[in-house]
């Protein structure tokens, strides 16, 4: 499935890359949903929000959640120059 937007340079934190570990999972199965706009489990008003953010250039936030039930967030940023990959609680 072709992006909606640029993701730019993908990074990842040492926790995102560890709970992906974890989970037997990839970070490039959330990417995609990103990518696809598919926010994944933020609230109605930051779904709105990137639904706005497609069209004007700002940061696209999402949520997701690993097998193993760790909340990952992928941000991309407004300039659309780079993609990261972490735990909420590395923001």
């Amino acid at each position: 499935m072709k992006p909606k937007f640029s993701l730019g340079q993908l990074v990842a934190t040492p926790g995102a890359l560890q709970a992906l570990e974890e989970a037997g999972q990839n970070a490039a199965f959330f990417l995609e949903k990103h990518g696809a706009a598919d926010w994944g489990e933020v609230n109605d008003e930051d779904k709105h929000l990137n639904d706005e953010a497609l069209v004007n250039g700002e940061r696209l936030l999402s949520a997701y959640r690993t097998l193993k039930g760790v909340k990952i967030w992928i941000i991309t940023e407004a300039d659309r120059s780079s993609t990261c990959c972490l735990l909420p609680s590395e923001y």
